[in-house]
């Protein structure tokens, strides 16, 4: 299934500039809406099928002309941005979504909504699957994003039942690659800049909690396989390859050849305890697993400009 035209939302972040980028690449028209306050003209290619308008997405999106595929990944993603912002950080998840999903029921198009493995909060279920419901503090400091991204699950799902929309929801895991900014605030780039400086790599807590990284072309693929699906989701999108959080930090000391030490120091609150997602139904509904390994994409993530 080809698009002739696509609207991403959040596009010039880091994982929209990549969406952009890969749909161009197969022949469909696009526009970015984003608002800048996160993401970057200098992510997006130099194409003169790409379009960029400048929105807020939780102001009602008003696009002239033919839509059949909306992607929705407007959101401040890393904590450092939604802690600092956490008012528009639930506008976004809630209003933003909204926007979204009016769009593509005016336009009678495909939506791909971007949920979060958040959604699962410090899970006591592991590996995670799509049917387990999460174990989330509803209140706590991280709570603005992991309950806008729920919000916007139910919205979605509403839409769909009531209105018939196209609708599909995707569970993103820990994602890396090229693209993050140095002052993101996740662990990869926050690790990567402090090893190019020769700084202390910061771990919070002991170290012990575990991540499941995938690689952002592994990412790219399985949703842009979900685009192409018919599926409503939600689908789980990660690597299953559990690791440490020391343990990454440890590679990326390796990796980038510093000679910085590892500092641990006051663990977060609300730090899920262990992640990893269960993949088994993308694997079944949409052929896709990802295909990257953790050095392969942080050797292929360095070459292309991780941080900086």
């Amino acid at each position: 299934m080809g698009f002739e035209r696509a609207v991403v939302t959040g596009g010039a972040g880091f994982l929209g500039s990549h969406v952009c980028e890969a749909l161009l690449k197969r022949g469909t028209r696009v526009v970015c809406a984003d608002d800048f306050r996160t993401g970057s003209p200098d992510n997006l290619p130099d194409d003169p099928r790409l379009g960029v308008v400048v929105e807020d997405v939780t102001k009602p999106l008003d696009l002239l002309g033919h839509v059949d595929l909306v992607m929705h990944l407007a959101c401040p993603a890393s904590p450092a941005d939604y802690l600092r912002t956490p008012v528009d950080t639930l506008k976004a998840g809630g209003f933003g979504t909204l926007h979204a999903l009016e769009l593509a029921r005016r336009k009678n198009a495909r939506i791909v909504i971007a949920s979060t493995s958040e959604v699962y909060g410090d899970p006591l279920e592991h590996p995670q699957r799509e049917t387990y419901w999460g174990n989330v503090n509803p209140i706590g400091p991280r709570s603005v994003y992991d309950e806008a991204k729920r919000f916007g699950e139910a919205m979605t799902c509403a839409f769909r039942g009531e209105y018939g929309v196209d609708t599909g929801i995707v569970r993103i895991f820990n994602t890396y690659g090229a693209r993050m900014r140095p002052d993101d605030g996740r662990m990869i780039p926050t690790f990567v800049r402090q090893a190019r400086a020769g700084e202390p790599l910061t771990v919070h807590g002991d170290g012990t909690q575990t991540r499941s990284l995938c690689h952002v072309d592994d990412l790219v693929r399985g949703l842009l396989s979900m685009a192409e699906s018919d599926h409503p989701g939600p689908v789980n999108l990660g690597n299953p390859e559990e690791v440490t959080v020391l343990e990454v930090a440890r590679k990326v000391v390796e990796l980038t050849g510093s000679t910085s030490t590892i500092e641990h120091v006051a663990a977060m609150t609300d730090d899920p305890r262990r992640r990893r997602p269960d993949i088994s139904l993308a694997r079944e509904v949409l052929g896709w697993q990802p295909e990257i390994g953790l050095d392969e994409g942080l050797r292929r993530s360095f070459d292309r400009e991780l941080v900086g």
